[in-house]
């Protein structure tokens, strides 16, 4: 379990991974040594397993995403997701129940692009079916 203070931490990092102690600090109404212990016992038992990038600006409003449905057959499973792992305008692969197996999350330069890497993932070994959906506008993101 962890703290609403903790909570709050984690919110304004996901926000901006880049802000600093002291501007946590003040946000949170705790010194800067208790956010920085925070944050360590945070990264230490894994709730923050790390920092990434979030796009933004005019190179993210280009991206074009789809989220991509697929079926497999059962056996490949473990291959077929190594290989969606080693394209790299996949950003996140999700293991789902229900007439799909996994929900592949792409984002490409262009729909040429798009449509290529669909081609690809289509021709996978162990890929018997997909079915895609482009996302026309993104309402929100956390």
């Amino acid at each position: 379990m962890i703290s609403d203070k903790d909570q709050k931490l984690l919110m304004l990092l996901r926000k901006n991974a880049r802000i600093s102690i002291t501007d946590l600090a003040k946000v949170l109404h705790l010194s800067r040594s208790t956010v920085q212990n925070r944050i360590a016992r945070l990264e230490a038992s894994g709730v923050i397993a790390g920092y990434a990038v979030q796009l933004g600006g005019a190179f993210s409003s280009n991206q074009v995403e789809a989220h991509v449905s697929i079926k497999v057959a059962q056996k490949l499973t473990a291959r077929t997701n190594s290989l969606l792992e080693g394209i790299s305008q996949v950003s996140q692969l999700f293991s789902v129940s229900g007439e799909y197996d996994l929900i592949a999350i792409l984002q490409a330069q262009s729909l040429e692009e798009l449509s290529a890497v669909l081609d690809e993932i289509g021709n996978l070994e162990g890929v018997e079916r997909t079915n895609s959906a482009v996302v026309l506008e993104t309402r929100f993101r956390r």
